[in-house]
């Protein structure tokens, strides 16, 4: 990749090379093939080439730095006080294969046995409610995605191919989300699959995502307990749907992540 700069005046020097620089940052944070380069050529024409290159200096520093935060792939950080790893069981794991789901009011709920629920006791209705938690923070932390997609097999499903956008059919759900102070613990974690013949937004998990963002909403109001709702929802998510679906129709869920 060849930048050629040609001025005398920092101040467009600097918008051209930042454009630049930004274009290669969104190329590799985003892998396009054709962005990728060995290396960048930057050249400068100007007349105060060692005022320049202090600056540049700096800027490239900056810039790259952003391109290797980007491209680590590192969760943010949590709240002081959350420990990603606490996991606090809501019953007990006792089998880890031929489990089944169970239907209820026409969507299913995980088999007990094999996915009582668990919840981070360190992510308190404070932390909740402080605007400073996001659920990246706990995702791939406490428990890798190899043992989560072993879930797959637990419940005797097959790992869906281009299970991605439209194409989507199975998502490896949070039976309490994140969002409510869920663990991200495998006995927190089951295969949410279908149907297939309806359109994404129709799908089992989008539904229920529906549900975990109208009870964080209730719960940072502070009109639902946190517990409460933890137990809830570990017990039968599909109780509150009905309660969701009315409030979502006059409700934009703003801010709110898929509980991947």
């Amino acid at each position: 990749m060849r930048v050629v700069i040609e001025s005398n005046n920092w101040g467009k020097i600097m918008r051209q090379l930042l454009s630049s620089l930004l274009s290669l940052v969104r190329a590799r944070v985003v892998g396009w093939p054709l962005f990728r380069p060995r290396r960048a050529n930057i050249i400068v024409c100007s007349d105060n080439r060692t005022a320049f290159g202090r600056r540049l200096v700096g800027c490239l520093i900056v810039c790259l730095s952003a391109v290797s935060v980007a491209q680590s792939g590192e969760a943010p950080s949590c709240p002081a006080g959350v420990d990603r790893a606490a996991s606090v069981s809501l019953g007990q794991k006792t089998a880890q294969a031929n489990c089944s789901p169970k239907m209820n009011r026409g969507y299913p709920i995980p088999d007990p046995a094999c996915t009582p629920g668990a919840i981070n006791p360190t992510v308190t209705l404070k932390v909740l409610q402080s605007g400073g938690f996001k659920t990246g923070c706990e995702r791939n932390q406490a428990s890798t995605m190899k043992a989560k997609n072993a879930t797959y097999d637990e419940y005797k499903i097959t790992h869906p191919e281009d299970n991605k956008g439209q194409n989507q059919t199975c998502e490896l759900d949070h039976l309490v989300s994140l969002e409510l102070g869920g663990a991200d613990t495998v006995d927190n974690i089951w295969p949410q699959c279908g149907p297939n013949d309806v359109v994404l937004a129709q799908r089992y998990f989008k539904i229920k995502d529906s549900v975990e963002n109208y009870l964080a909403v209730q719960v940072r109001k502070g009109e639902l307990d946190l517990a409460e709702a933890q137990h809830g929802i570990a017990q039968d998510w599909t109780q509150y749907i009905s309660a969701a679906k009315a409030y979502w129709t006059n409700h934009s869920p703003h801010g709110f992540q898929p509980d991947e």
